[in-house]
């Protein structure tokens, strides 16, 4: 009789699921077209509003024209100096928010990708998505505005004195030669008070409209919606999204006017600006808001759908949706 027995049966394997991951993977070349997309499109726009922007600019900084509207500051100023005068600071416009718009839309997708992945999960993500949004737009727009603030402070010096330079060259040059780096930086302080708001209501208001669109859809029905639906909402938002970045930028948007234009009493940044924001009062701070509302509802508005569409057509991957379902 054979007493050996007969060796176990190992059970069998259970088949490992790879867990869903949390977030898209974005290759270089993903990045790249986040940042050409942010660039055209920026670029488009803010060079579209360059008339607009001087006489804005000019209603901030001159108080002959503090009191007019855009449509009366503009004919003023035609008047006065030419029609290529809207032109000035064209230059430095564009290439400003060429880099500018790159690296805030790509630092956008990255940095809401960093936080998602910092919440640890979909359910968490959705949880915190305000901060996420406010997050991703603050630190994508503090290092955009390291490549802006030295063409931003040619423009404006372009705008305020048409004697100071022929161009964004010429400007450019005369203020990195006679001004150096602390006069090329020295609007930075009052470029990130005005831009970051600026970022924090373009992103997060355009992601909770979108989100308040969509919400009540089934994803059926989201599916069927048509191109022109899809383009309603997404113009509805845009509009939306640049009225609260022109309201909640405009205070350090006429502080920094000021700054590159020289006003206000010498000493520290902050010092200065709190004698300026004094001086000029709440209503001298929202001067101009006006037209700018206008103007920024067209930026951003028209900034969005130019971003979408060149990603689409460079079939670039979407960026990462955390809204809330109901």
């Amino acid at each position: 009789m054979d007493s050996s027995k007969p060796s176990p049966v190992a059970p069998p394997k259970r088949a490992t699921v790879a867990a869903p991951r949390l977030t898209p993977t974005f290759t270089p070349k993903d990045y790249s077209t986040f940042f050409l997309a942010g660039a055209i499109c920026c670029t488009l726009t803010h060079g579209a509003t360059t008339p607009i922007d001087v006489v804005k600019t000019r209603i901030q900084v001159d108080p002959n024209l503090a009191k007019h509207s855009l449509l009366t500051g503009g004919r003023k100023i035609v008047a006065a100096e030419g029609p290529s005068a809207l032109l000035t600071g064209f230059g430095p416009t564009a290439v400003g928010y060429l880099v500018q718009g790159g690296a805030k839309f790509a630092g956008y997708e990255f940095w809401k990708k960093k936080f998602v992945q910092l919440a640890g999960s979909q359910e968490e993500a959705v949880k915190y998505r305000t901060a996420i949004y406010l997050g991703a737009a603050s630190v994508a727009e503090f290092f955009a505005d390291i490549l802006l603030t030295p063409l931003e402070a040619t423009r404006i010096r372009l705008v305020s004195d048409r004697t100071y330079a022929t161009g964004l060259v010429t400007g450019f040059t005369r203020l990195a030669r006679e001004g150096g780096l602390r006069e090329m930086y020295a609007g930075f302080l009052p470029i990130i008070c005005k831009q970051i708001p600026y970022a924090i209501g373009q992103f997060t208001v355009n992601e909770f409209c979108h989100e308040l669109a969509y919400r009540s859809m089934s994803e059926e029905k989201k599916k069927a919606l048509s191109p022109t639906t899809h383009a309603a909402i997404s113009l509805g938002s845009g509009v939306t999204a640049g009225f609260a970045a022109a309201v909640l930028s405009q205070p350090a948007d006429t502080l920094l006017s000021q700054i590159n234009k020289g006003h206000g009493p010498s000493g520290s940044m902050s010092s200065r600006l709190i004698a300026l924001a004094r001086q000029a009062g709440f209503r001298g701070l929202f001067s101009g808001l006006g037209p700018r509302m206008y103007m920024t509802a067209f930026l951003v508005a028209g900034q969005f759908a130019i971003y979408g569409g060149i990603k689409e057509a460079l079939h670039a991957p979407p960026g990462i949706e955390i809204h809330k379902e109901k």
